[in-house]
């Protein structure tokens, strides 16, 4: 790029009155020719001129009380409401945040690989501002727009935390391949939080939903039913055909299935919320199962414990999966009698596997908490007498009929000397 050029890019950043980049071209010659540009218009999208070439954006804003699904857009307000009132520890929790600094954002891209050979044609995103949810949307009318594309995308960003469906691993990482060609040129990204949806999703319902493909998820989950959308895997044999013909069609349609999945993140966030801080009235109780075993795994055992406690009382296997995972948590808070307890009402259970691991948990507490050694020994070879095979999958791990004659026979040992050694 000449000196020149560069020197009228910057004019810009060096104005002191209030005109909008986008409606500043450069001097040099006339805005480059649009073809379809009152097609585009009509179908309210505009242009972007940038450093002698443009980009295509469109803007639309639903107010809050717009239904997608079975929620409305203030359904989100209200979740990030309830973070910040609860103050519950959790990776989702939006607590510091106001409702217009989460980004809600989904890309169309030429391919599924990452590198710099796949091309991301579209750079789409939601936010609150005010009374509305405002989406708006960045077209590459060319492969050699970059330049206007990302400058129009990065110009005004305010935001502190993406929301993505699988962005983390795919979506942000291909901006930043795109960006580093264009980097010298336009502004630089930001370092932003990120909210993946996709391994939400896949922790909450992964045991009814065969794919978890948003499409899917927002339709089994969310209630969205969509009409005439254009499926994901055709949107680059569309954009390669757009590029070569300037047909808008196609693309109109690329643009509605991005826009979809983007309304889909915000009214999934909300549902996410309501599910984790127990505020859904129609979670089941496989969801509230699956929610205390996130909150254990990332070490948030209160509300683990709460999640679990509230399915104990009931009948069959999930009440004894959830006795099993609040016995784990009072474990991890060194609540050995409770922990006991539980471990213990497993030893009869309809499920093998759930039996087996209770008694060998009860078998580690009584050996070595407790020192009650010939109780320890009744619940080992009870455990060896529910095996059916020489090695079995249990929740924390394998465990073999090896290990358990070799611990019955430590037991034994500790029995008939009445040693109080606590060797595991």
């Amino acid at each position: 790029m000449s000196l020149k050029n560069k020197l009228n890019r910057l004019k810009p950043h060096l104005s002191t009155g209030n005109e909008p980049l986008r409606q500043i071209e450069e001097q040099k010659g006339p805005a480059h020719e649009v073809p379809f540009k009152d097609d585009w218009a009509k179908a309210g999208v505009c242009t972007y001129h940038f450093d002698g070439q443009y980009c295509l954006i469109k803007e639309v804003a639903y107010p809050l009380s717009h239904q997608h699904g079975k929620y409305r857009f203030s359904d989100f307000i209200k979740a990030t409401a309830i973070w910040e009132k609860t103050g519950i520890e959790h990776p989702l929790s939006s607590a510091g945040h106001s409702p217009g600094e989460l980004f809600f954002f989904d890309t169309e891209t030429t391919g599924l690989g990452g590198g710099t050979g796949n091309t991301i044609f579209l750079l789409g995103y939601a936010y609150v501002k005010g009374n509305s949810l405002l989406l708006r949307q960045h077209i590459l009318p060319n492969p050699g727009a970059e330049v206007p594309l990302y400058q129009s995308f990065l110009e005004n960003i305010n935001y502190r935390t993406l929301v993505t469906y699988n962005g983390k691993s795919f979506d942000w990482p291909q901006v930043k391949t795109r960006h580093t060609l264009v980097r010298d040129h336009v502004p630089k990204l930001p370092q932003f939080g990120h909210f993946d949806l996709y391994h939400a999703a896949r922790r909450l319902w992964k045991h009814r939903l065969d794919r978890m493909k948003l499409s899917v998820v927002e339709k089994e989950v969310l209630g969205v039913e969509r009409v005439d959308d254009i499926p994901g895997f055709l949107a680059p044999m569309i954009y390669f055909d757009f590029v070569e013909s300037g047909r808008l069609e196609g693309m109109l349609g690329i643009m509605k299935h991005n826009e979809l999945d983007i309304l889909s993140l915000v009214t999934l966030y909300a549902h996410l919320t309501f599910q984790i801080c127990g505020v859904d009235e129609d979670r089941t109780n496989r969801e509230a199962f699956e929610v205390g075993k996130w909150f254990s795994s990332v070490g948030n055992h209160g509300e683990a414990v709460k999640a679990f406690t509230e399915l104990i009382d009931g009948k069959g296997e999930e009440a004894d999966r959830s006795r099993l995972a609040l016995a784990y948590a009072l474990k991890k808070e060194r609540n050995w009698e409770g922990a006991l307890e539980l471990f213990s009402s497993l030893a009869n259970s309809a499920d093998r596997s759930l039996a087996i691991e209770g008694c060998i948990e009860v078998a580690k507490i009584l050996e070595h908490r407790d020192k009650n050694f010939e109780k320890g020994l009744e619940f080992c070879r009870k455990a060896i007498s529910l095996f059916e095979v020489e090695e079995i999958r249990l929740s924390t791990g394998k465990a073999s009929i090896g290990e358990l004659v070799h611990r019955e026979a430590r037991l034994v040992g500790k029995c008939g000397l009445g040693k109080r050694s606590s060797n595991v």
